[in-house]
């Protein structure tokens, strides 16, 4: 007596097994991956360095590169004063994004178009995409100025608390407070004028 044959025998299960194979139906499900910490300051800079090499190489208009520049200065500005405001912090966090995520976003999405249809047809409030580009990059150049100077603030604010400091531990400056390291000073009083020294006209000779 012949076995009992299981569906995968017979040429209906082999084709629904070549087609769960064909569209990856029956691979085993893939790990979780390991997630990284945040980016670090070199990595950030390498994704400054390649979106602004895509733009170049897109051949971007002039409209679009000043204002992409304008955006990568700023955050490569404020990248080494990013641990004042600290990575977990919404102010870093957008430093972050834009850098590894809205401006690469926003740069594809437009090298993606055909370059003749993206700069002239309208597509959203009578703008086309070159136009809304443009303004999406113009709302992060605005966004990092911000962020740039809250952290030129926290470095200002510590200039603030050490002069408060010793305000209070040596005197108020401008009352001419002593820095208290010894004993004052001794005030001389200017000396008045005396009679002038230079000599008069000489005398003709005799």
């Amino acid at each position: 007596m012949a076995g009992r044959r299981s569906a995968h025998d017979t040429p209906e299960g082999n084709n629904a097994v070549g087609i769960r194979s064909w569209f990856g139906l029956d691979r085993p499900e893939a790990p979780e991956p390991v997630r990284s910490g945040p980016p670090t300051t070199e990595q950030l800079l390498g994704a400054l360095d390649s979106i602004e090499a895509q733009a170049r190489e897109g051949r971007v208009p002039g409209v679009v590169l000043s204002r992409l520049l304008r955006v990568t200065r700023i955050v490569r500005q404020t990248l080494p004063r990013l641990d004042n405001l600290g990575l977990g912090s919404s102010q870093g966090f957008s430093v972050m994004a834009t850098a590894t995520d809205y401006l690469p976003v926003a740069i594809g999405n437009y090298l993606r178009l055909p370059r003749d249809w993206a700069d002239t047809r309208p597509i959203a409030a009578g703008k086309s995409s070159v136009m809304l580009l443009v303004d999406q990059l113009d709302l992060l150049g605005t966004t990092m100025d911000k962020v740039y100077d809250a952290v030129c603030r926290a470095d200002a604010e510590a200039i603030i608390v050490h002069g408060a400091f010793l305000e209070q531990k040596f005197g108020q400056a401008s009352a001419g407070g002593a820095l208290g390291l010894g004993p004052d000073p001794v005030q001389v009083a200017p000396q008045p004028p005396g009679p002038s020294l230079s000599p008069g006209p000489l005398a003709p000779p005799e």
